[in-house]
């Protein structure tokens, strides 16, 4: 897919909406120095375009009672077509997995599991990721602490 071209007031526009999603579009263009009408052409635009892929809370996941995240690498028994799309299917419907990676190297995708306990991560690990999905291996990391959380795309600088 190619990149979309992006001028100084489209990149202004996407680096105010990482930072708040919820600015109305007044807000929104008085902090872009635009019109209100002209702000709001643009940001359908960058809608339309794609380059805004959509609009969510950003939730904390120790609230929900979510206190474990971990890294599980894996790898599959087998590589072939149906194999890898069984594995896919699995991963769409597991909840825990907040983030599913195809990888390059001696592991085949990365994993970005959020449960509520080691307990928790235990059931999933033995009943669905070693049980139900063709894995040969993995290899788990629990984070300790997140020193640098996603807070939204770089932007190229103009």
């Amino acid at each position: 897919m190619a990149s979309v071209e992006l001028d100084r007031t489209d990149l202004l526009v996407l680096a105010e909406l990482q930072r708040s999603g919820r600015l109305t579009n007044a807000e929104l263009a008085e902090r872009v120095h635009l019109s209100a009408s002209a702000c709001l052409r643009r940001v359908q635009r960058l809608e339309r375009e794609g380059v805004i892929a959509g609009y969510r809370a950003e939730v904390d996941p120790d609230r929900l009672g979510l206190g474990l995240q971990a890294f599980v690498r894996v790898q599959l028994v087998r590589h072939d077509s149906e194999a890898i799309a069984a594995f896919v299917d699995f991963v769409k419907d597991w909840d825990e997995v907040i983030a599913c990676h195809a990888l390059t190297g001696d592991m085949d995708y990365l994993l970005q599991i959020v449960v509520q306990d080691l307990e928790h991560f235990s059931r999933f690990l033995l009943d669905r990721l070693l049980n139900q999905a063709g894995v040969a291996d993995v290899n788990s990391s629990f984070v300790l602490r997140t020193v640098k959380a996603f807070r939204g795309m770089p932007l190229p600088t103009r």
